[in-house]
């Protein structure tokens, strides 16, 4: 495909992607604040007709007073709102553009050979496969330790477990960003699992039960609550996922599946705090801000560890390098992919002119964000991305 169209089709289905990730998110953190907010009714009669909570909220200049069944009402309404079209969308643009991006170009962005040198066709396979293992482990723990005595906390443990797991296994098998993004597509396809096969057949079941005047199994209510808190969980790991292909400092370092893991965590922990924070409100308690501030000292923590140590080799030298040194970096690690032939998003680095016109996203690239050369495939040196450093810092003239 011609790389314009390649580049719109890119576009296009990122922002799709964003757009309905946005309004899944939004609906999803939407009804945890809302189950987290209840209070039990005040009126008698509300309370007699099987409303266990309700939240009276003001919002864009009205008010508005949302109950909750916990079971079920009397008698249903014709028309019920079903939240699934979000995830389902969600998933589906984000499926297509790993494909677009990953699946379709394995051999640039899915293997790193200096990680594992495979073919294309066993890394796809691979990478497809982890969705799929995920999915079934997952899923295994759920139904057979969900329901037990203290079965959340045995769930966590061992879904936590797994996600280590994998992500070790999958920093040491792709390329660091595509391994980052490959766990969080792991985890982003077992989300829209939750709800295409449990959340929403499980309530498809309990309407259809109320309307046959039959009675509900509540096992469909806690399963489908389970799931619902689960994918809340995910949902800030998720994102880092999706954010870490811009950084190369995050998955770049030997140690990134230790870096993803952590973040993950944190994510997790600082969620956490915001869930409590709901229920703290309405009961009038105080909010436990402990679970951030853990996970906010775990990011100071990776920060701090990640930070790259000054070479006295490099501090000891001075004066900004001759440009024919810069040059022969340029024409070992970069012009291969941006040349006169092979303009890589545009940009061509074959003459002097070109790069010093195009030295702030060579700077920004290769040595701010090191995304450049991809995966490293050229083998570009620290020594090499000091000098094109103190090249520009110099004020980059050719």
């Amino acid at each position: 495909m011609d790389a314009y169209l390649l580049d719109w089709l890119n576009l296009l289905l990122r922002w799709a992607h964003v757009i309905t990730g946005i309004a899944w998110i939004g609906a999803s953190f939407y009804f945890v604040a809302l189950d987290n907010g209840l209070t039990p009714p005040q009126d008698a009669k509300e309370r007699d007709k099987g409303i266990g909570g309700e939240m009276w909220a003001v919002h864009g200049g009205g008010f508005y007073h949302q109950q909750k069944y916990p079971v079920s009402p009397a008698q249903l309404p014709d028309k019920l709102h079903w939240s699934m079209w979000e995830s389902y969308s969600t998933w589906l643009t984000g499926f297509a553009l790993f494909t677009v991006l990953y699946l379709a170009n394995a051999n640039t962005f899915l293997i790193d050979k200096n990680v594992f040198d495979w073919s294309p066709a066993a890394a796809i396979a691979t990478s497809l496969g982890f969705f799929v293992a995920f999915w079934a482990i997952y899923d295994g723990i759920c139904r057979v330790f969900g329901q037990r005595k203290n079965g959340d906390v045995i769930v966590g443990v061992l879904v936590f477990g797994f996600i280590v797991f994998a992500s070790w296994l999958s920093c040491h098998l792709f390329a660091g960003r595509a391994a980052f993004l490959l766990v969080g597509a792991m985890i982003a396809t077992t989300m829209s699992g939750n709800v295409l096969m449990v959340i929403i057949p499980g309530q498809r079941k309990v309407v259809a039960a109320l309307r046959a005047g039959l009675p509900v199994d509540p096992i469909h209510g806690k399963r489908g609550k389970q799931r619902s808190v689960h994918n809340t969980y995910f949902t800030l790991p998720v994102i880092l996922t999706m954010l870490s292909n811009h950084y190369g400092f995050l998955y770049g370092g030997a140690y990134n599946w230790v870096v993803l893991v952590v973040m993950m965590l944190s994510g997790a922990l600082i969620r956490q705090s915001f869930v409590l924070r709901h229920k703290a409100l309405a009961t009038g308690q105080p909010v436990p801000w402990a679970y951030a501030i853990v996970g906010v000292v775990l990011l100071a923590g990776v920060v701090t560890a990640s930070m790259p140590a000054a070479s006295p080799a490099f501090a000891a030298v001075s004066a900004p390098p001759a440009f024919a040194q810069v040059q022969q970096v340029m024409a070992q690690r970069c012009t291969m992919c941006h040349n006169e032939q092979l303009a890589s998003k545009a940009i061509q680095l074959h003459t002097p002119e070109l790069l010093a016109r195009n030295a702030q996203s060579v700077y920004q690239q290769a040595v701010v964000l090191k995304l450049m050369p991809m995966n490293n495939a050229t083998q570009m040196t620290a020594e090499e991305r000091d000098l094109v450093k103190r090249w520009f810092e110099a004020g980059a003239k050719p």
